[in-house]
């Protein structure tokens, strides 16, 4: 029986079906045979120079890749000259597709997972792949390389020692203001991705939850027009709300809290867009975690900001 489910065959927009008996190489000089096993093969992120030779060699050498799309994969290995078959495994990809591929590397195939760009399972499906194969006994290994937070990250000229990886921030703005009520007191640089027509909504939340901290928003990176672009969030702040929606995805790297920082927050801003939607000491409460300044100071000032407003306790 073979483990591939219809839906994933019907899926399979581009290279051929997986087969049973080896896959002999085209490419000169690439590995005869691939071990069993599970390898994670980070791609580029922009440049196709960044794939590097040993992931090159896992991607030929592998009995079948499995992408997010096979579209945007298929581009790649065209380039490179690669002609393994692809099956298609994504956020929305069945259990069956997950077990299809379990099975596969069961019976002794070598699989390699790619994502459409970057290093897969950061922001990525795989992250259940990579769990059932390590239950199943498989071998997993990595082919590592590019990673747009990690270049965002030392593009930034913002500390490097500790940093926090927080992917995507919800989409409404009560729920990505209190995710970031979460992070505010950590010292640690904050790394976040966010999608072009949301980018300008979630700055402005950052610079009013986080306070004007150094940060840099970085786009099309390792590409021709990569921009990497610093400054305080206030400034960053009303940058976005005043040009269009910029192309691509951005990822957004925020400098950790210190004494700089908490100096410069705008206390009564903060406190007032919370006192709109919260009791007093609520909204204390939650700014002074956001900001980390001193709970007594803060409340005692949302009781001044608050004494014209309705009570919400």
């Amino acid at each position: 029986m073979d483990p591939f489910s219809d839906e994933m065959k019907d899926d399979m927009n581009a290279g051929a079906q997986p087969t049973d008996g080896p896959r002999p190489s085209k490419r000169r000089g690439a590995l005869a045979t691939l071990p069993t096993g599970l390898y994670l093969v980070a791609t580029p992120i922009g440049n196709l120079g960044d794939l590097s030779p040993r992931a090159i060699d896992i991607l030929d050498a592998a009995d079948i890749i499995a992408c997010e799309d096979t579209r945007v994969t298929g581009k790649l290995l065209k380039h490179h000259g690669v002609e393994t078959p692809m099956v298609p495994y994504h956020d929305h990809s069945s259990s069956r597709a997950r077990i299809g591929i379990i099975e596969r590397l069961k019976s002794g195939k070598a699989v390699a997972l790619v994502s459409d760009a970057g290093t897969p399972l950061i922001s990525d499906p795989g992250y259940r792949l990579v769990r059932d194969t390590i239950d199943a006994d498989i071998h997993v290994t990595a082919a590592p390389g590019p990673s747009s937070p990690m270049t965002a990250l030392v593009l930034s000229g913002l500390p490097t020692d500790r940093f926090l990886f927080a992917g995507y921030l919800p989409t409404k703005d009560k729920a990505r203001r209190d995710t970031l009520s979460e992070f505010a007191s950590l010292q640690a640089t904050l790394i976040f991705l966010e999608s072009p027509k949301r980018l300008a909504a979630s700055i402005s939340a950052m610079a009013d939850v986080l306070g004007d901290r150094p940060a840099a928003v970085a786009r099309e990176m390792t590409k021709l027009h990569e921009q990497v672009r610093r400054g305080g969030l206030r400034d960053l702040k009303e940058v976005y709300a005043n040009i269009p929606a910029p192309r691509g995805e951005a990822v957004v790297v925020i400098g950790p809290l210190d004494d700089a920082n908490t100096t410069i927050v705008d206390l009564d801003s903060i406190l007032a867009d919370a006192l709109e939607i919260m009791s007093v000491r609520d909204a204390a409460e939650t700014v002074a975690t956001a900001t980390g300044l001193a709970r007594k100071k803060v409340y005692a000032r949302a009781l001044v900001l608050g004494r014209s407003q309705p009570s919400l306790s």
